[in-house]
């Protein structure tokens, strides 16, 4: 068994077709898990839907209306860049559920992973990039709400700059942001996120080490949050289809590690959440996810949570 939870629920899958974003890949990862032995059944929870009450505490009326109802304009169809289908909503609303339920264990075991989610280009009123409802803001919000926590940080190592998390959190004080990402990439308008940690294209692995970890050392020290909600990126890899870094699977391995143990050597829980991913072979996309899972074992074997004895 592993010493946290995973979340995972057949649902992911946006069905999105022949698209670069190969939303089947949160049932391979799950699927790979289980075959290589890394987890077992019973490491798996599976999320409810979030309730509308909690998307509302990030999300318009008007776009959660849009939405369920199939009523989206052309125009936004254009901007969130997959097609609209009913499924792809209720995969949202779960993927959200999940991330509740990721930060919810982490709390609890010190790590909580869900293997969905990671949604990080949604706004309050709009989607963008794939994402329509921003699950880890979501998630925040809930737990503020329930008391659990009060402030909450979020890394975001996906290649493209987290605009919608910059933008639903802009002017919190009780959640710090930031985001590691490649400069000449998705998005053109970068709202600012409390440190955008700026890669120049094709950025190899040390360099982008040598940046990160200092900047998430001190925003840790100086900021410390009651969580850390991490957006586990696979697109800085360097055969990306829609990125334009250099790193390795290797030294992305070390990237997820590395900010693990920061946050637990201070004994701040992490809920982690797995963004991008768009190799031209979806088996590198599966290994680095993969890999995030492994990193986050490591660590919670070496920085246990005090609470890791009542897992349930």
């Amino acid at each position: 068994m592993l010493p946290f939870k995973l979340v995972y629920h057949k649902g992911y899958d946006l069905n999105l077709g022949e698209h670069v974003f190969p939303s089947q890949k949160f049932r391979l990862i799950t699927e790979t898990l289980l075959r290589e032995g890394i987890a077992a059944r019973e490491d798996f929870l599976a999320p409810d839907p979030a309730a509308d009450e909690d998307i509302l505490r990030v999300h318009t009326s008007e776009w959660v209306r849009k939405l369920k109802t199939g009523t989206l304009s052309a125009s936004e169809i254009m901007k969130l860049e997959i097609p609209f289908s009913r499924e792809a909503v209720e995969a949202c609303w779960l993927a959200a559920g999940g991330s509740i339920l990721a930060g919810q264990a982490a709390l609890r075991n010190g790590f909580g992973c869900n293997l969905g989610g990671g949604f990080h280009h949604a706004y309050p009123g709009h989607g963008e990039g794939f994402c329509a409802i921003h699950d880890v803001a979501v998630a925040i919000r809930r737990l503020q709400f329930d008391g659990a926590i009060r402030k909450a940080m979020v890394v975001d190592s996906d290649v493209h700059q987290g605009n919608g998390t910059a933008a639903i959190f802009g002017e919190d004080e009780s959640v710090f942001t930031l985001s590691i990402h490649q400069e000449n990439n998705y998005p053109a308008y970068k709202p600012p996120s409390d440190v955008d940690l700026e890669m120049a294209d094709r950025v190899e692995d040390d360099e982008y080490l040598d940046i990160l970890i200092p900047a998430v050392q001190k925003a840790l020290d100086e900021f410390q949050p009651e969580l850390l909600f991490y957006v586990g990126g696979a697109d800085p890899f360097c055969e990306d289809q829609l990125g334009g870094l250099m790193l390795t699977k290797k030294g992305l391995m070390t990237r997820d590690r590395r900010v693990f143990e920061e946050a637990r050597q201070r004994g701040i829980p992490v809920a982690t959440a797995l963004a991008g991913g768009y190799a031209r072979r979806v088996e590198d996309t599966i290994r680095i996810h993969v890999n995030t899972i492994l990193a986050a074992r490591e660590v919670a074997l070496a920085f246990p949570s005090a609470s890791a004895a009542g897992q349930d």
